[in-house]
């Protein structure tokens, strides 16, 4: 099968399309054909080596951490799944490998993909749509009237926050680049800003501020209601480890107002996402589709920044 792997740390260039043996489902595995998988911008830093003082994992290293696809095979003790069934799902919490052609997972990572996508459309939602859900509902606890500022609301996740903030009832201003603040104002959003020109202390106060650029937490944080809660997603990747350690420290100081998580979402969630795709209550924001040799020309267009939402690698391009 073909995968792409990188056995260095460096720019998108690193990234190889490799041919490897399909893998085999163990016990209470299943063994997916991959259709298409999405590139997370969540990666970027791992890729570079920004993050090699605290990722152990060796080389050679896959990426990609979302797909959809269908059941290939099922490893022992696996009764919920059956060959041939169109599913979707996330890797194992902090380990990457989907942009491959078939791929292992456990089967509790797996939900049935929504009957209303396609399968190429249906890659771009894992991974952002159950944060952007764990984010404003469980973290957030963000309630019908409530304000909320998504800050960096064109990527995959801002674009899924936007879409279910308005449909749990809030007030959403949504921060983004000048081109696309008619494009989120289509997603949902009530108030569409450009980031370059709105400044921290014109906006107002927010009930709940959902951040997923990592630059400025502090001004931001200053524009939270005496009752605000701020969701941080994404650190400054200029300065990515001392970003990581202010937030935990601040999320550590104010639990209540400073929310700090790396998604993990259960085999419930996941099926929730499920049901709110086929709901209309979010749907899929793909940018670009590539071929998985479009990998390297992926990365390179999530480091230049204005994606609308997800970048998607299709297997059978």
């Amino acid at each position: 099968m073909r995968a792409v792997q990188y056995t260095r740390f460096g720019p998108p260039e690193v990234l190889r399309v490799n041919d490897l043996p399909t893998p085999q489902p163990g016990p209470g595995e299943v063994l997916v054909e991959v259709r298409a998988a999405s590139v997370d911008a969540g990666e970027l830093a791992f890729r570079a080596g920004k993050l090699r003082r605290i990722s152990r994992a060796r080389f050679p290293r896959g990426v990609g951490s979302d797909f959809a696809g269908r059941v290939a095979a099922v490893g022992s003790g696996v009764h919920a799944w059956s060959v041939g069934e169109e599913v979707w799902g996330l890797m194992p919490h902090f380990t990457f490998g989907a942009i491959a052609e078939y791929v292992t997972v456990p089967e509790q990572r797996l939900a049935r993909a929504p009957k209303n996508l396609r399968l190429p459309e249906a890659a771009a939602l894992p991974v952002s749509g159950t944060t952007a859900m764990t984010a404003l509902t469980d973290k957030a606890g963000l309630s019908s009237g409530e304000r909320l500022l998504v800050r960096g609301a064109t990527g995959g996740v801002g674009s899924i926050a936007v879409q279910l903030g308005k449909a749990l009832g809030a007030h959403v201003t949504a921060l983004a680049g000048a081109r696309n603040l008619a494009w989120v104002t289509e997603l949902g959003a009530d108030v569409a800003l450009d980031y370059r020109t709105a400044r921290p202390q014109d906006l107002g106060h927010f009930d709940v501020i959902l951040d997923v650029v990592g630059t400025d937490l502090g001004a931001y944080r200053a524009r939270l209601s005496q009752r605000g809660r701020m969701v941080a997603l994404a650190f400054d990747q200029d300065r990515i480890l001392t970003s990581m350690a202010t937030a935990g420290l601040r999320a550590a100081l104010s639990p209540r107002r400073m929310k700090l998580f790396s998604n993990n979402p259960s085999p419930a969630r996941i099926a929730e996402l499920t049901a709110s795709a086929e709901a209309g209550i979010i749907r899929p924001a793909i940018d670009t589709v590539y071929p998985i040799t479009g990998i390297a020309e992926a990365h390179r267009r999530l480091e230049a920044g204005g994606v609308r939402g997800k970048l998607v690698i299709d297997l059978q391009r």
